[in-house]
């Protein structure tokens, strides 16, 4: 079956991310054509990228660094859940999404965004650094503004509207990580 990683992007204290993440994985787990799984960056501390050989290498010298390779390698493809900090992504998605190379390649993703531009800004820089690693992004996107999802502009209450975007995201993100599920097997298995 295939298998989608549900990428919680921030660690802040008190982040919004939280919720949002685990609305996606409550909603996801409904399906039957995939199995869904949170992963927060939380539970993978890594620290400032300190590999002393560049990713694409695939020598991975830290114990935390191979443990991150052997979890992004699980899966077929990713719902990444972004907030946007200064018009872009969080700092700790994008090391995380730097630790490792092959892992990433020849996947699917889907991009959940939030903040006060409904994270927009952080979803397309997102997609830039996505398309470097070889991961091809889905268009549809969720888009969850502070103004109209969060009450107060933090509790996460988002309207029934968003659903529908949601199902197109994650049929879209299904049906494209299991027709590239053989290809990025394959890539897998040449680099053993």
């Amino acid at each position: 079956m295939t298998k989608i990683g549900i990428i919680l992007g921030s660690t802040r204290p008190g982040r919004n991310g939280e919720a949002v993440a685990k609305w996606v994985l409550e909603h996801a787990s409904q399906r039957t054509d995939a199995e869904f799984e949170l992963v927060d960056l939380k539970d993978h501390p890594l620290p400032h990228l300190d590999e002393p050989i560049p990713p694409s290498m695939g020598q991975y010298q830290g114990e935390h660094t191979k443990a991150w390779a052997k979890k992004v390698a699980e899966f077929d493809g990713y719902v990444f859940v972004t907030p946007e900090y200064n018009h872009s992504t969080s700092g700790v998605l994008k090391n995380a999404l730097d630790y490792v190379y092959a892992e990433w390649n020849n996947k699917a993703a889907g991009i959940v965004s939030y903040g006060s531009a409904g994270g927009a800004r952080a979803a397309e820089h997102l997609r830039l650094i996505l398309a470097e690693l070889q991961v091809a992004t889905v268009r549809q996107q969720v888009v969850l503004p502070f103004a109209t999802e969060f009450e107060n502009f933090s509790v996460f209450k988002p309207g029934d509207y968003n659903l529908q975007a949601l199902d197109v995201l994650l049929d879209q993100l299904v049906a494209w990580s299991t027709a590239l599920k053989p290809l990025h097997a394959e890539t897998a298995s040449a680099s053993v």
